[in-house]
């Protein structure tokens, strides 16, 4: 609809273009009566229905035509009846205001006068979204949330995914890097892994010979801060990398809660360390041998009601002293050090822990409390083992590029045709050879050859 605003007494040219100027400045002020709740009090006492001052406030906008004294008005409801009560109560609302501002109540004596010029017309059909205004707002707004989020996300995350902070908070260095590996998380030995793997293994393995110079550790606890972070079969693979190498090794299961080692390696899971410290067994009777007996493992044994105790004292530390003097590495697979007790105890008696972090999950409040954990008892934190990195993170891009060159040399090594070809050894040593095979259990391919070591 659109409404008219004129002057009353325009005799004379100069009365009529004074009277003019006059409706143009009264135009401004009256757009503004237009979507004011007086006027929409107005229209609701017109209309007696249950609409609200402020709902017909809202669905009315007015604007003005420049240079002239005409209002154009548009009411916008979501029903076109009520749009249409609502211009109507408007057309009569509105003059009706006007005339009671500009002369006290007496229509007769109003200097101004509001007429409807045009009728308001009912729209046919729903008004369109504003389709391009509304895309450059949800595209606006979507970038501004997805920065936020990711913002925050970097702000909120409290993971170790950052070499230089692992090493910050452990005050050690990180002495291996090793890749999310589907096939290594299913079986936990390098049989059948991706040769990357197998490659960070011998390179962790490789670097326990530089952590100390002077004083090379020969017995080692490796622990985490909390469970699922990869310390047992890291244990196991670091073990068949060092005996890969030719070194002498004996892997201790020294996590009495939850061994996992002799399960990971296919091996039996009876006597072990607890017989061992408890005097029911010698350390011969206990050692099982894996592949050509450079590895050798002793399993837990059966669970002691106080671990922490066990693992505390004196006939541990002779136990690891008596091994350290028989091998060239003596891994001790331990316990979470947050959860338990145990592998406090029991770091006192070794020469040093190997931490393993998982990647994005193992937080830095862990980290640190575990590496406080381990200074109280003065045990020392020879480095860390960032494990389970993904594929596609930025720790792991830093580290693919040497991998993928080594790897693509091998690849390019030009082979005599005319050579026999011979199946490439694993690190868990020969397949079983018939005869050998556990009553009761499948052989397994590239398992681990176990024999018992005679007395």
């Amino acid at each position: 609809m659109q409404f008219f605003v004129s002057t009353a007494g325009s005799g004379t040219t100069s009365d009529a273009f004074q009277g003019g100027q006059f409706a143009q400045q009264r135009v401004a002020s009256y757009t503004g009566f237009l979507t004011g709740n007086e006027l929409a009090a107005r229209v609701v006492r017109e209309l007696g229905s249950d609409i609200t001052a402020a709902e017909v406030a809202e669905s009315i906008d007015a604007t003005t035509v420049p240079g002239t004294v005409l209002i154009d008005v548009t009411v916008t409801s979501s029903s076109a009846a009520r749009a249409d009560e609502i211009a109507a109560a408007l057309s009569q609302a509105f003059p009706a205001l006007v005339a009671d501002l500009e002369s006290g109540g007496d229509e007769a004596d109003a200097p101004v006068n509001v007429e409807l010029t045009d009728r308001p017309d009912v729209a046919v059909e729903p008004s369109p979204p504003l389709a391009v205004e509304n895309t450059l707002v949800g595209v606006l707004l979507g970038l501004v949330l997805g920065g936020a989020a990711a913002i925050a996300r970097v702000l909120l995350d409290r993971t170790v995914t950052d070499q230089e902070l692992a090493e910050d908070i452990a005050g050690a260095p990180v002495t291996g890097v090793v890749f999310h590996d589907d096939a290594l998380h299913a079986g936990h030995t390098l049989d059948g892994v991706a040769p990357r793997t197998a490659e960070q293994y011998r390179q962790l393995a490789t670097s326990l010979q530089y952590l100390n110079v002077d004083a090379p550790p020969t017995v080692i606890m490796v622990s985490s801060s909390v469970p699922s972070e990869g310390k047992t079969t890291m244990v196991v693979n670091l073990a068949l990398a060092l005996a890969e190498a030719g070194h002498r090794v004996t892997v201790v299961e020294a996590d009495l809660r939850r061994p996992k080692v002799t399960e990971y390696l296919g091996l039996v899971s009876g006597a072990g360390v607890t017989n061992v410290l408890t005097g029911t067994a010698d350390v011969e009777d206990v050692v099982q041998l894996v592949g050509e007996g450079q590895l050798r493992v002793i399993a837990a044994g059966p669970t002691p009601p106080n671990p922490s105790r066990l693992l505390g004292s004196s006939q541990m530390a002779a136990l690891l002293a008596k091994l350290r003097s028989d091998n060239d590495y003596v891994l001790v697979d331990a316990a979470p050090l947050l959860p338990v007790a145990d592998s406090r105890a029991l770091a006192a008696s070794v020469d040093g822990v190997l931490l393993s972090i998982r990647h994005g999950s193992t937080t830095k409040d862990q980290l640190r409390e575990a590496v406080a954990a381990l200074g109280g008892v003065g045990a020392t934190t020879l480095g860390v083992v960032l494990n389970l990195v993904p594929l596609r993170s930025d720790l792991a891009a830093a580290h693919a590029y040497g991998l993928e060159y080594g790897y693509a040399a091998n690849r390019t090594t030009q082979l005599d045709p005319t050579a026999e070809l011979v199946p490439e050894a694993s690190l868990a040593g020969p397949r079983q050879a018939p005869g050998t095979e556990r009553p009761g259990a499948p052989p397994r391919a590239g398992a681990p050859v176990l024999q018992r070591q005679d007395k």
